[in-house]
């Protein structure tokens, strides 16, 4: 005789925000409401939402859904069971999160830097209560690249990973090579499409980026978030000169956040690569995500989709919903740790400093067009022991007097390269900005 099945309560949760992605959530649960419940084995119902403005024009349906424009409210709710954080940043967020733990509710958050400048101190918290803290929407929008890394890579020692993880940054560079428009226009374009705020520093200088590799790095490798030790640079110094060098030498030019586990400790950096083209993330095109994985056991595997917008970021966060609702009958000592492994077996495994990693280089400097300017050049190279791959000079406009000198080497050591750029600027007839890419091949 089959066993009859005990109907549970449904499961009430409260939202806050109720912006792009806060709208998303609950858009998709609503239109899939019955499938998502199966899924769950309860039903999820939405009874809290607190959001700025109540009388801004939205596209849901907010019918039984008690609106408010104090988030600590919901949080204080004792009807609620799962908070849904989305508002973003770290304050007022941190405190609602830390206070929802306290409050015995499990949190759901899209917040990369909540996660990575306080996840420490929040899923210390969590752990202590009992509870969980989800947060697979924090990176990637609807890329399920954390589960990846901490479910269905739990059998492989990650060697590294290297992910196109900002869109802004991307659609910029891919309009740059795709219809040679130069920095300042497409980030204009970028603006006017939304994909770009009216102070876009947080995603072209590369802060975005390395909240999210902070996250990434963590859970790849089992070390704490340590925001505060990843090299970041942004794209504000690529020219369309750059882009088609790189393009004529068989590279594109993609902004990266590369995490590696070295034989001294871990790489996190995030700055702009050159990308082979025979690689699969160099054709992650537009305002598209990418997350280029290497594990021992299952090789190199690519994750590519939508790195933001409404439902694809809200497909995380409701999935993350899911998983907290079956969770909720678990034993919390069996469920899947925050950061992949137990808290009590992180490493201790040292961040590299830059100046110890080693990358090769694509180095564009300008020069005056006379005799022994390159032989300076690649004197200062060899004695520094940087090897040479390529060597390129295009041709200089009729009239100009100084020309471009395009040189890629192979590997070296950051701290020689600092070394050889400081020496190669002192010469007399070079140009005072001197651009240097770093370049992965990815073998």
């Amino acid at each position: 005789m089959a066993r009859r099945r005990v109907q549970l309560p449904p499961v009430k949760i409260g939202v806050l925000g109720l912006g792009t992605v806060g709208c998303g959530t609950l858009n998709v649960l609503a239109r899939n409401r019955d499938e998502i419940a199966r899924r769950a084995g309860r039903n999820i119902e939405v009874v809290a939402a607190s959001a700025r403005d109540l009388d801004k024009q939205r596209p849901i349906d907010t019918q039984g859904i008690r609106l408010t424009t104090d988030p600590f409210s919901v949080v204080d709710d004792p009807s609620i069971e799962i908070v849904v954080e989305l508002i973003g940043g770290t304050d007022p967020a941190r405190e609602l999160v830390m206070r929802a733990l306290d409050n015995g509710k499990d949190v759901v958050t899209a917040n990369k830097a909540l996660i990575a400048l306080h996840g420490n101190e929040v899923f210390a918290r969590a752990q202590a209560q009992g509870l969980t803290v989800a947060f697979e929407a924090a990176v990637a929008g609807g890329i399920p690249v954390i589960k990846t890394l901490r479910e269905a890579l739990a059998g492989n020692a990650v060697e590294w990973l290297a992910g196109i993880i900002n869109g802004t940054c991307n659609y910029m560079l891919t309009a740059m090579s795709e219809r040679s428009a130069d920095f300042a226009e497409v980030l204009a374009e970028a603006q006017a499409l939304g994909y770009a705020e009216a102070d876009p520093s947080f995603d072209i200088d590369g802060i975005d980026a390395a909240h999210k590799l902070t996250i990434l790095a963590s859970i790849a490798f089992g070390i704490p978030l340590q925001f505060d030790k990843v090299h970041v640079e942004g794209i504000r110094n690529i020219t369309l000169d750059d882009v088609r060098y790189a393009e004529a030498l068989g590279y594109r030019i993609k902004h990266l956040g590369f995490a590696k586990r070295a034989a001294a400790g871990i790489e996190l950096r995030v700055h702009p690569t050159l990308v082979p083209r025979r690689v699969m993330l160099a054709h992650v095109n537009g305002v598209m995500n990418g997350i280029l994985i290497r594990g021992d056991a299952v090789g190199p595997m690519l994750l590519s989709g939508a790195g933001a917008g409404a439902d694809p970021t809200a497909s995380s966060v409701v999935a993350d919903i899911v998983d907290v609702v079956r969770a909720l009958t678990v034993d919390p000592n069996n469920r899947v740790p925050h950061l992949a492994f137990r808290a009590d077996s992180l490493s201790e495994a040292p961040i590299l400093p830059m100046a110890d990693v080693e990358s090769a280089y694509y180095l564009r400097l300008s020069a005056v067009d006379q005799p022994g300017v390159l032989a300076d050049i690649t004197r200062i190279l060899a004695d520094l022991r940087i090897s040479i791959e390529a060597i390129r000079q295009p041709e200089a406009a009729d009239g100009d007097a100084t020309v471009s000198i395009i040189i890629l080497t192979h590997r070296v050591g950051e701290a020689a390269m600092n070394a050889a750029v400081e020496r190669i600027a002192r010469l007399s007839g070079i140009g005072a900005n001197i651009t240097r890419i770093r370049m992965e091949e990815f073998a």
